[in-house]
């Protein structure tokens, strides 16, 4: 079976047309470089605000995403309400992957402490909210999705297999 992975990129200038969307582009490559199973990848342009977040990922889990990706918005600015919107969808939030997302990305920035990454599970569906610049979304799937494919199992979501040499994907021993 074919997982599902939806991307979201959470942008008022990239939703009018008005700034390249590169947040979702760096998803969508970073998930193809080592991701090994099938895997289904769409993805959407929303505009800031905590109810076009929350809108959008009640459809994404209705619908049957296994891994929501939505980046951007998880900043300290007015308008970023990307963890409010994804607070208000949420059944369980996995703190661990906000604080090891901020941990990693540290090393590389002092402002990563402004960061408000944070992840859960809504359904069937893990939801990690991530920064919009592609490095730092490298940076922070590099630092927690060795957890995913187990995570996804857990929760009954679509299975997925990663590529040993990228990320070696951790499953208890049977």
């Amino acid at each position: 079976m074919t997982a599902r992975a939806a991307i979201v990129t959470v942008s008022d200038r990239a939703s009018r047309g008005e700034y390249e969307d590169k947040g979702g582009p760096g998803c969508e490559a970073w998930l193809r470089d080592v991701v090994t199973s099938p895997l289904q990848i769409t993805r959407d342009i929303i505009p800031d605000g905590r109810d076009s977040v929350a809108q959008t990922l009640r459809r994404l889990v209705a619908e049957g995403a296994d891994l929501i990706l939505v980046t951007g918005g998880t900043g300290p600015a007015p308008r970023d309400e990307t963890p409010e919107g994804v607070a208000d969808v949420l059944e369980k939030e996995l703190v661990g992957f906000g604080e090891e997302m901020r941990r990693a990305s540290l090393l590389e920035v002092p402002t990563a402490i402004l960061s408000r990454q944070t992840a859960g599970i809504a359904g069937k569906s893990l939801i990690i909210t991530l920064p919009g610049k592609p490095t730092a979304i490298a940076t922070c799937l590099n630092a927690v999705f060795a957890a995913v494919p187990y995570c996804l199992d857990l929760i009954g979501a679509g299975r997925i297999e990663t590529a040993p040499e990228k990320i070696a994907a951790f499953r208890p021993k049977s």
